[in-house]
């Protein structure tokens, strides 16, 4: 890893000048990582907020999840962190009044080994995201969807962002995985971006009939304290049966436990963000 910038501004909250980019990270694949980015980033656009999202998984599920088939994609988060497009050019508008994203495109795969020769390779994404961009919209939010994985692309997303955002599923393995993550994060914030904090941890897949449930959320929340939100994502098929519909489950299905969750979710994320801020977003 390079060493940091030392002209970084201390962490900028969501301003009119900067937005709030958040990297929803988890190197553990299935624990609704990319569903929170969809379902976040689509309630925070529900509340008025303009939204970005940058789908950075080879996987793609995040364009996928909003309806994007490989064909509507074009150029997306591999020219954008490979060929220093204008984020501009590669940002389109999704089907949801006030959400943006940035597609994954499947050359994105080789992005990993493409990026290892490059100079400041971990700061592509964080150039790309932060430069000055009058052609297009502004945004209060930017989300990234990272890959399940601690590899090049993550670290990108985690120096792009102002702050991590992990999605803890309620399971035996699951804190051992956050131990693994919160030292990456640790490494980034000493070595590349040291304004990086942490945004948060949800609860996912939570069933309150399943002991172990209760067991890592307390572990989780003695250890990270009110770090750990409060709103938890409790397991529903709704969320299961959106993504094929192309849809987030706040609007396959508004009423459900889940899509309700999410609302609340991004109600407690908006609460602390104005605190931070002062009060003001």
């Amino acid at each position: 890893m390079s060493e940091a910038n030392p002209s970084y501004s201390d962490r900028p909250q969501a301003t009119a000048q900067h937005p709030a980019i958040i990297a929803v990270a988890n190197q553990k694949g299935g624990v609704g990582k990319t569903t929170t980015t969809i379902n976040l980033g689509t309630a925070l656009a529900q509340a008025g907020n303009h939204v970005l999202l940058v789908d950075l998984d080879p996987q793609g599920n995040a364009s996928t999840g909003l309806g994007l088939t490989h064909s509507d994609r074009g150029a997306g988060t591999y020219a954008l962190i490979t060929e220093a497009v204008l984020r501009a050019d590669v940002t389109q508008q999704t089907f949801i009044p006030n959400l943006w994203i940035v597609t994954a495109e499947t050359d994105l795969a080789g992005a990993e080994i493409e990026l290892v020769g490059q100079d400041r390779r971990e700061f592509r994404l964080r150039t790309a995201l932060r430069a000055a961009d009058d052609a297009g919209p502004k945004f209060d939010f930017i989300l990234i969807d990272c890959p399940p994985s601690l590899g090049l692309l993550t670290v990108n997303g985690l120096v792009a962002a102002d702050a991590v955002l992990v999605p803890l599923q309620c399971e035996f393995f699951a804190l051992e995985g956050l131990s693994q993550l919160m030292r990456t994060v640790e490494a980034v914030r000493s070595n590349l971006n040291p304004q990086l904090e942490i945004e948060g941890i949800v609860l996912t897949m939570y069933d309150r009939r399943n002991n172990l449930t209760d067991l890592v959320s307390d572990d989780a929340r003695s250890f990270f304290g009110d770090k750990v939100y409060e709103t938890v994502i409790p397991r529903n098929i709704r969320v299961s049966e959106a993504p094929s519909h192309g849809k987030p489950v706040i609007l396959y299905d508004y009423r459900s436990p889940a899509a309700q969750a999410y609302i609340k979710l991004a109600m407690e994320l908006l609460s602390r963000q104005r605190r931070q801020n002062g009060g003001r977003l």
